[in-house]
């Protein structure tokens, strides 16, 4: 049995609660911003968190992680498949395991951040996931919508990339419940139209064309894109549960929304290493070299699920994106702080994708970026979550004395070693890979255990933290 804190070592935090009427309106305006959620406010079922997790990855920035496995790591076709599974399995138990967390505590996933990196150390994984979602993964799938539609509508590229960042803003300016309600009349148009590409690419696949030559690390390479595709949405993944009510279970929420990413990265990234076994015409764009082995009638529903999906994706990249700039501590005293937010970073996030709309060859190197700090914020955040178990942690969250120096301490070690060492990529190529070109590239591994290890021994050494116990409003 667990020591009870002497009264000096208790200390009660209020929780900052999210004001106003919301519920499960669909139509409203979510208001407030990252606060607590109210236990009457409280709503949804796991199942739910299936289409809202299916959904975002039926679009064709997931598709392209495969046609890189093929025609950029060097990797066959069955290379390719098992490098997918692994990395997005990874990715998924990752994302089902922090989701679960959510409808206990009642908060958005970098706002349970702060529980090891304290109020302000806070700022350094919450400000990378604003700009990594809010503003990169904003624009890599607008530009994918956008020259799927352009495709399909014979439309200018500016004006298309203008109607589907109109959708996506608007989605996320409205909040939380449109999103999932968008998310599930998505699914199974999204659906229908990725399972019709299936038949067409599959049997046309060659397998033989695929003749690797990429070794283990053009292997290691993909198995981190993969990973770090699958691990992109693990920021965001309380955000999407922290409406359920508290005592929803955990194993179904983790479940529902860890399968949800795992089946739709698998099912497109594999489809997209066999479409790249099939030879295409010189100079087409991605999208119509992917559309253009189907009939003209598949391959316009095709468009249309590409641009439709990227919607479904930047919906939810905007809307957490803003989760993470609040979770900063930021100060906005305004009633729809939140959705103003979203709209500021919908706008940026569309300058950003014009001025990328003919470019989308950074895209690899987008993924491993994201794989670099993710891994070792996944350290910490795990290796804290289970030296804390059995304690008291809601008061953390809110609490601007909680600053402990562990966490961010050992991520941006983590970080810096793990790059330095094992990054491989065409901004910057590490010291081992550069003794050794056929390495391949585990920084993301290495930074996640290295993270974990250092915060394991520096939790130690911090000052002893008070239990703190904060009971919940009504």
């Amino acid at each position: 049995m667990a020591a009870v804190p002497e009264m000096e070592d208790v200390l009660s935090v209020t929780a900052e609660v999210r004001a106003g009427d919301y519920g499960s309106k669909v139509t409203a305006v979510e208001p407030g911003g990252a606060e607590f959620i109210p236990l009457s406010e409280r709503h949804g079922t796991p199942l739910a968190l299936f289409w809202t997790w299916m959904s975002p990855n039926l679009e064709f920035a997931t598709v392209f992680v495969g046609v890189l496995a093929v025609l950029v790591f060097g990797q066959t076709l069955w290379q390719a498949t098992l490098a997918i599974v692994l990395g997005s399995l990874l990715g998924s138990v990752s994302h089902g395991l922090l989701g679960a967390r959510g409808p206990l505590l009642g908060v958005p996933q970098m706002i349970l951040s702060r529980i090891p990196f304290g109020y302000r150390g806070n700022v350094l994984p919450a400000g990378l996931n604003a700009v990594t979602a809010g503003i990169g993964w904003f624009a890599v799938n607008s530009v994918s919508g956008a020259l799927a539609l352009n495709t399909l509508l014979h439309l200018p590229k500016v004006l298309c990339l203008l109607i589907v960042v109109a959708a996506q803003i608007a989605i996320a300016f409205f909040g939380h419940n449109l999103v999932h309600t968008f998310e599930r009349l998505a699914f199974p148009i999204l659906a229908v139209a990725f399972l019709l590409a299936c038949f067409w690419i599959f049997p046309k696949a060659d397998p033989g064309a695929a003749a690797g030559g990429g070794g283990i690390g053009g292997f290691l390479i993909t198995l981190g894109a993969a990973f770090g595709y699958a691990a992109g949405w693990n920021p965001y993944a309380s955000d999407y549960t922290r409406y359920f009510a508290p005592d929803t279970s955990r194993r179904a929420t983790a479940l529902w929304g860890g399968l949800g990413v795992f089946v739709s990265c698998v099912v497109l990234e594999v489809l997209g290493a066999a479409s790249a076994t099939i030879a295409s015409p010189k100079g087409s764009s991605p999208t119509a070299a992917f559309t253009g082995h189907m009939p003209t009638a598949v391959a316009d529903l095709v468009l249309l699920a590409i641009a439709l999906g990227a919607v479904s994706a930047n919906a939810i990249n905007v809307y957490s994106g803003t989760m993470s700039f609040l979770a900063m501590g930021i100060e906005l005293p305004l009633a729809l702080r939140r959705a103003i937010v979203a709209a500021g970073f919908g706008t940026l996030g569309f300058v950003v994708a014009l001025l990328a709309l003919d470019d989308v060859s950074t895209y690899e190197n987008f993924l491993l970026v994201i794989a670099y700090w993710i891994g070792p914020w996944l350290g910490v955040y795990f290796t804290d979550q289970l030296l804390r178990r059995g304690r008291h942690v809601e008061g953390y969250l809110f609490d601007r004395k909680h600053n402990p120096w562990a966490g961010w301490v050992s991520m941006l070690v983590a970080m810096g070693v793990s790059i330095w060492l094992f990054s491989n990529q065409a901004q910057y190529v590490g010291v081992v890979p550069s003794a050794n070109s056929s390495f391949g590239d585990i920084a993301f591994e290495v930074g996640f255990l290295l993270a974990a290890g250092l915060y394991w021994l520096l939790f130690r050494l911090q000052p002893r933290e008070r239990e703190e116990i904060l009971i919940l409003p009504e």
